[in-house]
């Protein structure tokens, strides 16, 4: 058995239009089948749907199919990102391009039963939030689940380190997340690899996706240096918004005052942004944090000569392994988040409100945003810290009566952690119990629309 193809053109040359293609490839570059979409834009196929986490850089990776107009649907967690325009975003917004967002846990396990010939589930997922609306709802031991369909792909272009011609697939560290689940739900499954070898040459413990579920293998000819993915358009860790005249603490310094919180020896999932930062004060307390993309136990980020590509957290930096660190698919590490394996998850967000309920996904509507793997984190028993600014660039509050944002999860926020201030969920309430160096409970009262106790004696948060 053969399964290597001479060229990229070659292997999607029977790709019709009006296709469903999944395309993996996690965060804004990391393991894009990048041949693969070449030929396609090449090819010039038209009326897609695709099916992927995000799409990538403007003029780049999906964003190349977008912006040559073979789009007309897209299935995925990201639509678009923060401060990134994309032609993706204007031909939402003109109308020219239909969306539909899904959960990044969600999405791998819709693909996961398409191949596996289950055609629905229910999920704690998204329940009591706008994606659920229309959905079939059902209760199972008091808990509201959502019914969800699975996904059917003609094709999947997909990305590996090794292959042999039997079609028996290799990943290295983080890069496996996506590719199994869209794998196995393709009529179709074409994968681009660094290196193909011959049957027999890839030991066996080492095969992460046997041979049954690749129907096609070619030759990885658009190699991206992995330096170039590292990306950062935020503000830098060590500064610091005012407030009525006063700094308040340093986005590190909210990191440091939620790594407060973390029990030792526990199972922590980090978020994008601000809660990267939380790995810089956990060392040498027995945390082992969990990444969605795929891996378990790993340390700070690197850069330089330090970078391994295939070495990366949810943020898409690039991090150091550690003594015991395991690497996995996407099912696998939601599995890990809706069954009550993480002890903790530190997440950013846009609101939370009064209620305990958190907005951390919208950006402008619902079909112009990015959702994630926040409702798959938070749909476990997981303690859920919230970690943001205490006001935004505007000046408005970002702690509410009720949110103004979609919901990411009702009543489920047992912290926030602002630059202001720290405050515990407790008896069905918010009760402030920390407040930054230079500030009062009066300052924090004038500054935060929620409403909230205040604990009787008040703690100074740590500086970084």
């Amino acid at each position: 058995m053969n399964k290597v193809v001479t060229s990229a053109e070659q292997s999607i040359a029977d790709m019709p239009d009006g296709a469903t293609v999944a395309l993996s490839g996690f965060g804004l570059g990391h393991r894009f089948p990048n041949t693969l979409l070449q030929a396609l834009r090449h090819q010039g196929t038209r009326q897609l749907t695709l099916v992927c986490n995000s799409l990538g850089n403007a003029g780049e990776k999906g964003q190349l199919l977008v912006e040559n107009k073979q789009v007309k649907k897209i299935l995925a967690s990201f639509s678009v990102r923060p401060g990134t325009r994309t032609p993706a975003e204007t031909q939402i917004i003109a109308g020219e391009l239909e969306v539909e967002l899904i959960p990044q846990g969600i999405l791998v396990e819709r693909c996961r039963a398409g191949g596996a010939g289950i055609p629905a589930f229910y999920s704690p997922t998204a329940a009591d939030t706008e994606l659920a609306i229309g959905k079939d709802m059902r209760y199972f031991n008091g808990k509201a689940h959502v019914l969800e369909h699975a996904i059917h792909l003609d094709y999947a272009l997909l990305s590996g380190y090794r292959a042999d011609r039997a079609g028996n697939v290799q990943f290295r560290g983080g890069a496996r997340n996506f590719n199994p689940s869209f794998a196995k739900a393709a009529r179709v499954a074409i994968i681009e690899v660094d290196e193909i070898v011959e049957t027999g040459e890839i030991p066996s413990e080492l095969i992460d996706l046997p041979g049954i579920f690749i129907d096609r293998v070619v030759q990885n000819t658009h190699f991206i240096d992995a330096r170039k993915l590292s990306r950062s358009g935020k503000r830098a860790a060590d500064t610091a918004r005012s407030y009525l005249g006063k700094p308040g603490l340093t986005r590190a310094a909210i990191s440091r005052n939620a790594a407060k919180i973390v029990r030792n020896d526990s199972y922590v999932n980090l978020g994008t942004g601000i809660p990267t930062e939380v790995s810089n004060y956990l060392e040498g307390r027995g945390v082992w944090l969990h990444a969605e993309n795929g891996v378990l136990g790993y340390g700070g980020t690197v850069t330089g000569d330090a970078i391994d590509p295939d070495v990366f957290n949810a943020g898409g930096q690039f991090v150091q392994p550690i003594a015991g660190t395991s690497y996995f698919d996407s099912v696998t590490s939601f599995e890990m988040a809706r069954g009550g394996h993480i002890d903790t998850v530190i997440l950013g967000a846009y609101e939370v409100d009064q209620d305990g309920n958190v907005a951390n996904w919208s950006l402008a509507d619902a079909k112009r945003g990015g959702i994630g793997g926040a409702m798959d984190l938070v749909a476990g028993d997981a303690e859920l810290i919230i970690v943001l600014e205490h006001r935004d660039s505007k000046d408005r509050p970002k702690l509410r009566k009720h949110c103004t944002f979609p919901l990411t999860a009702r009543r489920r926020v047992n912290w926030v952690v602002t630059d202001l201030a720290v405050l515990h969920w407790v008896d069905g309430r918010f009760v402030l119990e920390a407040v930054a160096p230079g500030f009062t409970s009066e300052d924090i009262v004038a500054l935060t629309e929620m409403e909230f106790a205040v604990a009787p004696t008040l703690a100074i948060m740590e500086t970084a």
